[in-house]
């Protein structure tokens, strides 16, 4: 049993009509940015985990400039980066901050009683450091996570094929 993921992602066409991605003229095309296979894989799911906790926007386009590099597989990093979406992300987030207040020591951050844009900038300076850091350790942790895990597979699969090769057979 293969997984088909390639229906899910998007086509080299859609790409190409992605104004955001124009930038990067024909070099997203290169057709070793499009395999499927253990190192591409690989490190698309170590780059899309890393940048789908990134709080910013347009995480796609770092991402993209980043595959380029290590030439890993575009289409399936977008799609593990759009696994942080409107839904997704609030909880990401707040995962993140935890994360980051953990590893920092700092106590949880007092709400205020009203909301003014006073109390919003003060909060803001208060939670940016333990949020960035709570999204750089989960990107990287998770992004090893995931690269460790497809390594795992292709090494099962690959296995597996030479075992049912090497298997004597019975007439």
């Amino acid at each position: 049993m293969t997984m088909n993921m390639k229906k899910y992602l998007p086509t080299r066409q859609q790409l190409r009509e992605t104004k955001s991605l124009r930038f990067l003229g024909d070099r997203i095309f290169d057709k070793n940015l499009w395999r499927f296979n253990r190192h591409s894989l690989s490190y698309a799911v170590l780059v899309g985990t890393f940048f789908c906790f990134m709080p910013m926007l347009f995480q796609s386009i770092p991402a993209i400039m980043l595959c380029i590099w290590l030439r890993c597989n575009v289409p399936v990093t977008i799609a593990v980066i759009w696994v942080s979406n409107p839904i997704t992300m609030p909880p990401m987030m707040y995962f993140a901050y935890r994360v980051g207040q953990w590893l920092l020591g700092k106590d949880s951050t007092p709400r205020p009683d009203n909301f003014t844009l006073e109390s919003f900038l003060s909060q803001i300076s208060e939670l940016w450091q333990p949020l960035l850091l709570g999204c750089v350790v989960c990107g990287a942790f998770f992004g090893i996570i995931g690269f460790v895990g497809v390594r795992l597979y292709f090494r099962w699969r690959a296995v597996a094929y030479l075992r049912r090769k090497n298997k004597p057979h019975k007439d």
